[in-house]
């Protein structure tokens, strides 16, 4: 019962995030958004892993490995999904996000030996695909309002931290560091890469709005990625990597569901459809797992 609460408290951090990251981009640009993020989600992982006595000093000499991950999952991978959510819907951006297995997938294919392709496999990276496709707005009579640039934004954040996944798991597990400690060097070095990248100028905008201001300092940065992380690791040791990442499907309902009924966005029938192919193409994937 515990580990399902989890499981749902992760959901609902994790869909909310969609919006919080719309409503943040009315203050200030996708870059500096995604340094508050980071910098608040860094603070309690940090605290955390040096709680368990887990960062040293050796690390660092994997520091490479460490800056990869920083920019495949955090700051490519946010700034992708800000940018993304600044210009879609929240619901569609969040939809769009349950891409991210198949782009684990194709990635795995290519540099994993160990990863099979079979026909299962491909129909599912082909169902999906679709999904992304029609959510994409290509089907849409009216093209010439489709907003590409934020559909290509959320696909390349999801493109991102689904190869991040493969990095890990061909040079980051092997190491053995506790999951505390890596998540810390990870958002270390991205809030690192940050500091040299980001325009401070009007930063603090962002506090011209409370609601917004604590949307993104809560929600984004302490709940969103630092505690998030935390529970998210928590749960993998509890249930297993495979059953963990099964949560994967719930944020973008949760998105959608922020987007339609509290936002009042504009969410097609299309729009759920394709959400639909989505997770069948990823279940389809992962049935070849079983």
């Amino acid at each position: 019962m515990k580990n399902l609460s989890l499981i749902i408290f992760l959901a609902l951090i994790w869909g909310s995030n969609f919006i919080y990251m719309k409503l943040a981009t009315e203050y200030i640009d996708a870059v500096q958004v995604v340094f508050y993020r980071v910098l608040f989600g860094f603070i309690p992982v940090f605290i955390y892993a040096w709680y368990l006595k887990a960062l040293k000093w050796e690390h660092l000499k994997y520091s490479f490995h460490f800056f990869i991950m920083s920019l495949l999952a955090a700051v490519v991978y946010y700034f992708g999904y800000v940018k993304g959510c600044a210009l879609l819907l929240s619901g569609v951006a969040g939809v769009l996000s349950g891409s991210i297995p198949l782009f684990s997938f194709l990635i795995a294919a290519i540099f994993l030996k160990e990863e099979k392709i079979t026909k299962l496999a491909v129909l599912g990276v082909f169902i999906g695909f679709l999904g992304v496709v029609m959510i994409s707005g290509i089907f849409s009579q009216d093209i010439t309002h489709i907003n590409y640039e934020g559909a290509v934004s959320i696909i390349l954040g999801s493109l991102s931290v689904g190869s991040s996944f493969i990095y890990a798991k061909k040079f980051i597990i092997p190491l053995n560091i506790n999951a505390a400690a890596l998540t810390t060097y990870q958002l270390g070095f991205g809030l690192l890469v940050l500091l040299f990248i980001t325009d401070f100028n009007g930063i603090n905008n962002i506090f011209s709005d409370t609601h917004t201001a604590l949307g993104l300092i809560i929600g984004l940065g302490v709940l969103g990625t630092g505690a998030a992380y935390i529970i998210y690791y928590y749960i993998i040791d509890k249930l297993g990597a495979l059953k963990a990442s099964s949560i994967t499907y719930l944020p973008p309902v949760v998105a959608l569901f922020i987007g339609f009924f509290i936002v009042k966005e504009d969410i097609k029938f299309s729009d759920l459809i394709a959400m639909c192919l989505i997770f069948l193409g990823v279940f389809l994937i992962n049935k070849r797992k079983v």
